[in-house]
């Protein structure tokens, strides 16, 4: 199989004059707890890291590295969120969409974004996007994206696994695991859950914790 690669669809942008692309992607979908995060990444035309791929594909202590070196070389990297009762009021996928818009937004106050490869959404903003399915392991950009909004939110599940530490969100970051289920089942809902979400609106009809 041909190795893809990465830098094909930001070489076709620069090659066109397009000289500040973008990258954005999601992270924190599938969770039951805390918010949708995403990430708006511009990298510099020699960037290189040997390995950047899909955040899903790499190890945690990988990831770290990543996000390390990322942070460090690139043009521009930005933050969005989406709260979980913002995700309970208007779905977890337009949530995703508004949370990516934000990160978007706050690069391009800070430089002039020209262009971005979005991970399978389509976007309806003043700039120019390219949707791309699986673009986080076809576009260097988006890979970096992804390595950064996963770090960022996995941070966040670390710190509420030190406020409570009998719900593991260390280990599972939210997502309904055996274990996390169990444990929303003999501790009950602290604030952050998604009521919206199958296994927490079932507590929530429930009467229970």
């Amino acid at each position: 199989m041909d190795k893809i690669d990465l830098y094909a669809y930001e070489k076709e942008l620069w090659n066109k004059g397009i000289e500040y692309v973008g990258g954005v992607d999601e992270v924190g979908r599938g969770p039951l707890i805390g918010p949708v995060v995403t990430a708006c990444v511009v990298l510099t035309h020699d960037f290189e890291l040997e390995g950047l791929t899909d955040s899903k594909k790499l190890t945690e202590k990988k990831r770290e590295q990543f996000y390390d070196y990322i942070m460090e070389h690139a043009v521009c990297v930005k933050i969005g969120m989406c709260s979980p009762e913002r995700i309970d009021e208007i779905n977890i996928y337009q949530a995703s969409k508004e949370a990516m818009i934000e990160a978007i937004e706050k690069v391009a106050r800070e430089i002039p974004l020209e262009h971005v490869l979005v991970d399978a959404m389509p976007l309806d903003i003043d700039i120019d996007t390219t949707s791309i399915i699986k673009g986080d392991a076809k576009s260097i950009t988006i890979a970096a994206a992804s390595v950064i909004a996963k770090v960022t939110r996995d941070r966040m599940m670390i710190e509420l696994d030190h406020k409570y530490p009998m719900y593991g969100f260390g280990k599972h970051k939210g997502y309904p695991t055996k274990q996390h289920l169990e444990a929303i089942e003999t501790y009950g809902l602290i604030e952050g859950y998604r009521k919206t979400y199958g296994p927490v609106k079932k507590i929530l009809e429930g009467g229970g914790k």
